[in-house]
């Protein structure tokens, strides 16, 4: 009975807490460094007072959240404004379920995890569309309403991505994926799949609705779009939620075209040819520090240029690069590793 309690219960909330309290922590030193890294790029100090070099910054700001009052609107939907929120970080959390950090490191290691990722990524918008209708703001409804049509249509471009991986790998499991690109740098599906990487990469941009694509919160035209009524502690779930789909997007883009936890280096090299997780940690940070430089560079997109980006390139250049992946498994044109 013991043994069932640990292995049944209590083993599990062990994992679930030692992913999500790092992710926690995560999201507040990735703060820290988005406007460290942005001041640097603007020639400015970044957060440098509350702490040593700045680094309680973040804390600081979700304790001042946290003590702010949640005001509600008049005329809210009472029951959907505070829902909305749960439904934004819940799925971005349990997401991670799935997430391999290892070859034997992983929550769920399920054989339709692929599946299960874009079944908890597509809940999302849900959050989003019930905040700004519930917020019983015009601003707020049109941000909603802008966020729901980019979210599904670059949620296609990414789920096209995927197939071209599920192709060359034949499996569902992510740590088959990985095992799939077993060799050296050249043989990781970047290269055969270049194009939906690329794909995959922007599309995750443009989901997580940061800049270029965050006309969803355009400051210039609806104030700060679906969340413009939220604060408090409400507000810091939203913020929360975004941050954690974004450290996810950069893990999963390793993890399905840049070798996961694989080194990039041969095995005869000695200690940098095994692979980790620290190879994992490095090449999600690469991609996460991407998301800053976007934002920091690029203009924001008109909401006509979003929609034509997603539906007239992305999706018909994908649809093409599934055949193309199609022909390169068939014919043997790429090396699948021996453990997919």
């Amino acid at each position: 009975m013991g043994q069932q309690l640990w292995d049944h219960l209590l083993m599990p909330v062990l994992f679930i807490v030692a992913i999500v309290l790092p992710l926690i922590i995560a999201v507040a030193m990735f703060v820290y460094w988005e406007r460290k890294v942005i001041g640097w790029m603007h020639v400015r100090m970044g957060p440098n007072k509350v702490g040593p070099l700045g680094l309680l910054q973040a804390f600081a700001d979700v304790v001042k959240l946290l003590i702010k009052e949640v005001i509600l609107p008049t005329n809210a939907n009472k029951f959907l404004y505070y829902l909305a929120p749960m439904l934004a970080l819940v799925p971005a959390l349990a997401a991670w379920a799935v997430v391999p950090f290892g070859p034997e490191t992983v929550l769920a290691n399920v054989n339709a995890g692929v599946l299960y990722l874009l079944a908890m990524t597509s809940m999302g918008v849900y959050g989003i569309i019930l905040a700004g209708w519930s917020s019983n703001s015009r601003y707020a409804m049109l941000g909603a309403m802008r966020a729901a049509a980019q979210v599904i249509s670059y949620e296609l471009s990414m789920g096209m991505s995927i197939v071209c991986v599920l192709v060359l790998t034949g499996s569902l499991n992510l740590t088959a994926i990985v095992n799939g690109q077993s060799g050296n740098f050249f043989d990781w599906y970047w290269l055969p799949l270049l194009p939906v990487f690329v794909i995959y990469f922007v599309s995750g941009v443009a989901e997580t609705n940061r800049a270029p694509f965050d006309v969803a919160e355009g400051e210039s035209e609806i104030v700060a779009g679906f969340h413009v009524e939220y604060s408090g502690s409400a507000f810091a779930i939203f913020f929360l939620a975004e941050y954690a789909n974004m450290i996810l997007v950069s893990f999963l883009t390793s993890i399905l075209f840049m070798g996961g936890w694989l080194s990039p280096f041969p095995e005869s090299w000695g200690v940098i040819g095994h692979g980790g997780f620290h190879w994992l940690f490095i090449k999600a940070f690469i991609f996460a520090f991407l998301f800053l430089w976007f934002r920091a560079s690029f203009p924001r997109y008109r909401y006509d240029q979003i929609m034509r980006l997603g539906w007239k390139v992305f999706i018909p250049i994908t649809i093409v690069w599934v055949l193309v992946a199609g022909c390169m498994k068939y014919f043997g044109w790429v090396h699948i590793g021996t453990g997919a």
